[in-house]
């Protein structure tokens, strides 16, 4: 069983690392060097769906889910999208939030923002948290 859930992740995390940018204008996917060495960047977005002003739940999970399926379609070739149950405290206040973590490849931080400003407004959120990390990535055949 952990064999399969350990295959299912890395065939999600692949998925995740074959996105393209819609669009013919795009610019082509970012790059990072670090010491000298180019590294692809993966973006990572955390994605909480409580109501901003009520922390209520925007929409219910699945159809939180299918938002952001249409959003992401709509901005990139394709898409990771993982779900995570995330927690903080706000003076003696606990908040509990269902939330998306979407991963995001061979695109640009411009693009990533567009997609943002729209998950923004659609799940009423004041800010998406956004990671950029450097990764080498492979599209891995094996040979016949």
């Amino acid at each position: 069983m952990k064999k399969l859930v350990a295959l299912v992740m890395a065939v999600l995390l692949a998925a995740g690392m074959m996105t393209t940018c819609a669009g013919a204008e795009e610019k082509p996917a970012e790059k990072l060097v670090i010491g000298g060495e180019e590294f692809d960047i993966q973006y990572v977005l955390f994605l909480g769906t409580n109501d901003k002003d009520t922390n209520k739940p925007v929409f219910t999970e699945e159809m939180s889910r299918q938002k952001v399926r249409e959003i992401l379609m709509k901005h990139f070739g394709g898409y990771t999208i993982q779900q995570a149950w995330g927690g903080w405290m706000d003076q003696d206040t606990e908040y509990q939030e269902y939330t998306l973590v979407i991963y995001l490849s061979d695109t640009t931080l411009d693009a990533v923002h567009a997609a943002a400003d729209e998950l923004v407004e659609t799940f009423r959120q004041s800010s998406i948290l956004i990671q950029t990390n450097p990764t080498k990535t492979e599209f891995y055949s094996p040979a016949n």
